[in-house]
């Protein structure tokens, strides 16, 4: 992915919008997090004001990616599809107030620069976007799952019957 920087706040109070599409091979951390290299991120960021005043960035990222199954370890296709709102603060003091004022759980806010890497954010999104223990709905081959739950009797159930004699 090239380079992307932009000035986040006169991004976000222009209403600034750019987009884009990145394979997930040119994302290393994605790409470490993903069973391989294929598929790709569709992105897209919005620049807004929010009613407070406040710059913000409405990021969105979306596309297949391969994941593991934890359970059966196979690979799987993954849907993501995620959207925020990063309100952004001129420093760490200006961001806990924004916070504090905004009382929103659905809304992020992150200290902003005059030089943000949209690459790294849109990254980062594809990354939250990701579940935390990935698997299939329904596991494809479960024949292994089945083995390891199968009923075995206990080593010591023999133990029970000489008990009784």
């Amino acid at each position: 992915m090239s380079a992307f920087v932009i000035d986040a706040f006169e991004f976000g109070r222009s209403n600034g919008h750019r987009d884009g599409v990145t394979p997930v091979a040119s994302m290393s951390r994605l790409g470490k997090d993903c069973a391989d290299q294929s598929g790709e991120v569709v992105w897209a960021v919005d620049g807004a004001v929010t009613a407070e005043g406040y710059p913000a960035l409405v990021l969105s990222v979306s596309g297949t990616v391969q994941l593991m199954c934890q359970r059966c370890l196979t690979p799987f296709a993954y849907d993501m599809n995620s959207s925020t709102m990063l309100v952004l603060g001129k420093d760490d003091e200006e961001a806990d107030q924004i916070e504090d004022i905004l009382d929103d759980e659905s809304i992020d806010v992150i200290v902003g620069s005059r030089s943000t890497d949209v690459r790294e954010l849109v990254e980062d999104e594809a990354l939250l976007a990701l579940p935390q223990v990935p698997k299939h709905e329904v596991c494809p081959d479960s024949k292994l799952l089945d083995e390891l739950k199968a009923v075995k009797p206990s080593p010591f159930a023999s133990l029970k019957d000489i008990k009784t004699e």
